[in-house]
């Protein structure tokens, strides 16, 4: 499955989801990782990157791209569960429309799959993946 999954995705770290004003918001477990790979005190890391709204943790934007969008992710071995997921989440399924668009946007996803295709093997990825 792996090598399947290959052919319709691999990341080209060209950094287009990291753009846009939204960012992705963080749980526990995100928090945990991206302060591991960063060597830094939760409290620093909180200050410089995080944006906090009451519980809601996420990372700043800034200039209309995530914090840590610096020509590819600074941050990517502890990039946020959001951020490993991406483009082969169970969202990218429910519109094929959301999909093109995606898909025309996204160095990394093969251009001749069909939304059927990939919707078929993104369903399977995922049943297999094991959980955390």
């Amino acid at each position: 499955m792996k090598g399947a999954m290959k052919n319709l995705f691999e990341c080209k770290r060209c950094g287009f989801c990291c753009h846009g004003e939204t960012t992705v918001s963080l749980d526990d477990e995100d928090q945990e990782r991206m302060i591991a790979a960063l060597g830094m005190p939760r409290e620093e890391v909180a200050e410089k990157y995080w944006r906090i709204t009451g519980s809601c943790v996420q990372m700043k934007v800034v200039d209309g791209h995530c914090i840590f969008y610096k020509d590819g992710c600074s941050v990517h071995p502890g990039r946020p569960g959001r951020c490993r997921q991406w483009p082969l989440h169970e969202a990218i399924l429910l519109d094929e429309t959301n999909f093109n668009i995606i898909r025309e946007s996204c160095p990394g996803i093969d251009q001749d799959v069909s939304y059927a295709r990939f919707c078929e093997l993104v369903k399977e990825y995922n049943s297999k993946k094991e959980p955390g």
